[in-house]
């Protein structure tokens, strides 16, 4: 029998995680649009919809109204959603008849969020990692907070990593990031590591499923700096980039210069996994470096975000885990002492959303209704 984590109907918070007992209707609701409904924001509103204190009220996106109900109803690879999800006249769908309206607007600042009373935007385009380009949300929009499902790599955003460096909120701070998957994947193990035995350097490379950035057939993408991702992703193994190591700075800034990686995308719809390669300051031992994970899973700030496993599990086995990254301990090993090797896993779509929204219930619940935030870590 499959864990509740891995269960594709799983739709609860993790253990480290309080929901409070306050009835939703006792509670003050925050209304917030989703900006970007691809694979991120789909999920993402999922995760949020029965939030006791988010109200999803408005989605943006440039695909159809139809296709906007349609794939967030039924989903290849996380199954169908146990909500009635119906298109709604021209402008709305609705969910379990709640409505959510929707537009089509590339340039976000013609969407009327002030007539909506929109105060909290989920910003999923992956569109706007500039300062510059996120500030018209409050200077134009009024919207009042933006988290955004990517990391920004400007001082004035705080990229968030949950369970890690989320003490570093702040009512001042109006934008803030969910940082990416494979840093939300890898900041626990970095924090772990870092605490317990020290780190010299590392590396580390990402072996992740394919994403939107790539192609089904040989053809031009996107990403035209990367000729790579312009072949097939369904039937190679692609290595490319990844920001992943060096945004580990925006969490642990004393790491600066001492991380780097690589990715390579495999032919997966999901499930994916980082090898952690790292040098420590003093000698360890396989089972100190375990029985330092395996802790960490299960007491303090990192429970319900890292995982231990010791069953030989394979990527689909953690479609749909809700934690961020989840120790493979019997691939763990130790050269020389000093060289620690790490895999970790994780569902780079379902754990990495199910972030965000909690991340989002924090924001709106501390800074704009001023209630006690549904989600807490130690």
């Amino acid at each position: 029998q499959r864990p509740s984590h891995l269960d594709p109907n799983f739709t609860g918070a993790p253990t480290s995680l309080h929901p409070l007992s306050t009835s939703t209707n006792e509670r003050t609701m925050v209304k917030c649009a989703v900006n970007g409904f691809g694979r991120i924001g789909r999920l993402v509103f999922r995760y949020a919809f029965d939030d006791p204190t988010l109200e999803l009220v408005h989605v943006n996106d440039l695909c159809s109204l139809e296709s906007a109900a349609y794939l967030v109803k039924f989903d290849s690879v996380h199954g169908t959603w146990d909500k009635e999800v119906e298109v709604a006249g021209d402008d709305s769908f609705t969910v379990d008849g709640k409505p959510v309206t929707f537009s089509q607007k590339a340039d976000y600042t013609e969407v009327d969020w002030a007539s909506m009373g929109v105060e909290m935007v989920m910003e999923c385009t992956g569109k706007f990692l500039k300062v510059k380009n996120l500030s018209p949300y409050f200077d134009k929009c009024g919207v009042k907070r933006v988290v955004v499902s990517a990391p920004v790599k400007e001082a004035e955003a705080l990229n968030v990593v949950l369970g890690c460096n989320h003490g570093l909120l702040k009512e001042e701070q109006r934008l803030v990031t969910n940082a990416s998957c494979t840093t939300n994947c890898l900041a626990p193990v970095v924090k772990v590591i870092k605490e317990n035995f020290g780190i010299r350097h590392g590396c580390i490379t990402t072996i992740h499923d394919v994403t939107g950035t790539q192609t089904l057939v040989d053809m031009p993408n996107t990403k035209k700096s990367d000729l790579r991702r312009a072949r097939s992703g369904m039937l190679n193994l692609c290595p490319t980039s990844t920001g992943s190591a060096t945004a580990i700075v925006e969490i642990y800034p004393e790491l600066k210069g001492k991380l780097n990686g690589l990715a390579v995308r495999v032919p997966v719809l999901n499930g994916s996994i980082t090898d952690c390669v790292f040098e420590v300051e003093r000698s360890v031992t396989v089972d100190e470096v375990n029985e330092a994970l395996k802790k960490a899973s299960e007491e303090g700030p990192l429970k319900g975000i890292l995982g231990y496993e010791t069953r030989p599990l394979v990527s689909t086995d953690y479609i749909n885990e809700m934690r961020s990254s989840v120790i493979d301990a019997p691939s763990t090993q130790v050269i020389d002492g000093t060289m620690v090797k790490i895999y970790a896993w994780y569902d780079n779509e379902a754990g990495y959303s199910k972030r965000m929204a909690e991340l989002c219930n924090i924001v709106a619940s501390r800074y704009i209704a001023g209630v006690e935030e549904a989600f807490k870590y130690e």
